[in-house]
Parts: C-alpha cells; sequence; structure tokens
C-alpha cells in the first residue's frame, strides 16, 4: 500500500492476520525455548553444587561408626563369659624361685613357654582339691630328702624343706583320694627352684591301688618307651611356678599316680606338691 504526502510516498507493510499471527507465535516459542534453556541450566548447576562435595572419597578413619563397631567386637571377645555352668578351680601359686641361668635344653619336643600367665580352668562349682593330706605311696619309700606326706601337704614353695627327692631311675607317686571322685584336673609341681625338664612323666588313674581296674593315662610324654608303659604324644616342658596343669575331664576315680625317670640335672627324681581338684562321685 502506498500513501502520498507532501509529494512523498510512503510505503507501508499491512500483513495479513494470518501472517501476523504466525510471526507472533514463532516469537513466543523462542521465549519458551530460551527460558526452559536458562531452568535447565540452572538445575544441572545446583546439582553439581550439592553433589560433587559429597562424592570425595571418606578414608576408613573418618568413618566412626566402623571404629565403634570394631572397638565394640574385640571388647565383647575380651570380655566372652565362662560357659554357663563352670567356674575357675582355686588354685594357689607359689612364688617363683628361679635360681641361676635357664639352660638351653638339648630336649626332643620340648614345648615353647607361654609367654604369659596360664588361663584359669574351669570346672563345676564345687570342684576343690580332693588331695589335700590324703594318703601317699611311692616306689622309694625311704626318700633322700622329705617325707612322702610332703607331697599333698599344700606346700607349693620351692624352698629347702618344702620338696622330696627319690632315688634315680622310674619312680612313681600314688595318691589314695579314699572314694571315687569326679577328677577335671591334676595339677603337679616336681621342683621349680631352677628350669628343669623331667623325663617320662607319665600321669594315670585307676580303681584300684594296683593299678589293673580300669586304668587312664591322662599325660605321657615318655617318646622312646623308657618308662615300659608304651610311647606318649605329649610334650616335655621347663618346670615353672605354675606346675603342669592336666585335663582329666570329668574322669572318675579313686587311685592317682605320677611318673618320673630323671630330669636334665641329674638323674634323681622330686615332688614337690600333687593337686587333684575334683568332685566326690555321686
Amino acid at each position: 500500500m502506498e500513501l502520498t504526502a507532501d509529494n512523498e510516498i510512503y510505503k507501508i507493510n499491512i500483513e495479513s492476520p494470518e501472517t501476523f499471527c504466525a510471526k507472533e507465535f514463532k516469537n513466543k516459542m523462542q521465549t519458551i525455548r530460551f527460558s526452559s534453556h536458562m531452568k535447565i541450566s540452572a538445575v544441572l548447576l545446583l546439582t553439581l553444587i550439592f553433589f560433587v562435595p559429597s562424592c570425595k572419597k571418606t578414608s576408613p578413619q573418618s568413618s566412626p561408626d566402623k571404629t565403634q563397631s570394631d572397638n565394640s567386637n574385640a571388647q565383647t571377645a575380651a570380655e566372652v563369659p565362662p560357659p554357663a555352668g563352670l567356674v575357675p578351680i582355686p588354685i594357689e601359686l607359689p612364688n617363683p624361685m628361679f635360681v641361676g641361668t635357664p639352660q638351653d635344653f638339648k630336649v626332643s619336643n620340648l614345648e615353647k613357654p607361654l609367654g604369659k600367665l596360664r588361663p584359669p580352668f574351669l570346672a563345676p562349682p564345687g570342684t576343690e582339691n580332693a588331695a589335700f593330706l590324703k594318703t601317699v605311696a611311692a616306689t622309694d619309700d625311704v626318700p633322700i630328702i622329705g617325707e612322702i606326706e610332703m607331697i599333698t601337704d599344700g606346700d607349693k614353695q620351692a624352698t629347702d624343706g618344702s620338696y622330696v627327692e627319690l632315688g634315680p631311675f622310674l619312680q612313681s607317686v600314688t595318691i589314695d583320694l579314699q572314694a571315687d571322685y569326679d577328677i577335671y584336673a591334676v595339677l603337679l609341681w616336681h621342683y621349680h627352684q631352677q628350669a628343669r625338664v623331667y623325663y617320662d612323666v607319665i600321669v594315670q588313674l585307676a580303681d584300684d591301688p594296683d593299678f589293673i581296674t580300669n586304668v587312664r593315662t591322662l599325660f605321657n610324654n615318655d617318646s622312646d618307651n623308657s618308662s615300659g608303659l608304651g610311647i606318649g604324644s605329649d610334650m616335655h616342658y621347663v618346670e615353672t611356678a605354675e606346675g603342669k596343669l592336666i585335663d582329666a575331664k570329668g574322669a572318675r576315680a579313686r587311685y592317682v599316680r605320677l611318673y618320673s625317670n630323671g630330669n636334665s640335672s641329674n638323674e634323681l627324681n622330686h615332688y614337690i606338691e600333687v593337686e587333684v581338684f575334683g568332685k566326690p562321685a555321686k
């Protein structure tokens, strides 16, 4: 369309309604697209701000829950209560009396020192030393030092006058409990003033004093059958103030016999004390 004003001709584009609406719609769509792009960009930016720090690797030390759990487990393991119905047997140890330098023993199958106190031995409540002041017999009825009765008198010290010295070769002592007992442990001290190893240490139970009926062997470290009582698989051990504790597993018996056959220092045999922990049989 052309208009004339002051001899000037002006051209005015007059669009049809359809053309105008199409352009308006296009402009609005471009605005919408721009707005959507802005929103998506904003969401991505916020995600990066909050998510990236949380992806940092956490070291084991920075996990208090795991550390607390591990400490709790360790504490629980250290405080495990004894099995139901069992209690530590009442053991009173003598004073350590080692004199001199410990020897470098040339003994086969020698038990390594535990390096710490022996853990408590558990048995049913009421278990006690049934051997205290009970009758003792020995193959050497005239000891070189001491009296046979001293083996069950309760004195476990390694001082002079507290031990019995028997002759050389294979010797034994037999304790009569004077009744049947359910025996849970036998604890013996040979001589702990010096570090020594005693040979052919054998501990047996029986129902009769001649050890013919129902004989059971609790311990045997005779590796070559020099005692004539059979080859044993138990280890040699060094004498200490803790004594040698042997698990009897509740075996029922009246008589307890202990053998030895000299030691790493000399050919003689010694006993300071023997304790037999049990309960009267029912």
